[in-house]
């Protein structure tokens, strides 16, 4: 990520997920982006291993077995 390119977005929490993360964040003396932009890192590949929405597990040997 470039490090000077900051760009404001609004960002929706549950209440006590909120507190959890203003809780570390001042333990830590770290802002709230701070700490969300780190959880990200860290947890961006296990979150990739998600399906998306429009994909469905076995979805492609479906609509393979369909063209026959």
């Amino acid at each position: 990520m470039a490090g000077s390119d900051k760009r404001k977005q609004s960002l929706y929490f549950p209440e006590d997920m909120l507190k959890e993360i203003q809780e570390e964040a001042a333990r830590q003396d770290r802002s709230l982006s701070w700490i969300v932009q780190k959880a990200w890192k860290i947890a961006r590949r296990e979150i990739m291993k998600y399906p998306s929405v429009n994909e469905f597990p076995g979805e492609e040997d479906a609509r393979e077995a369909d063209s026959r």
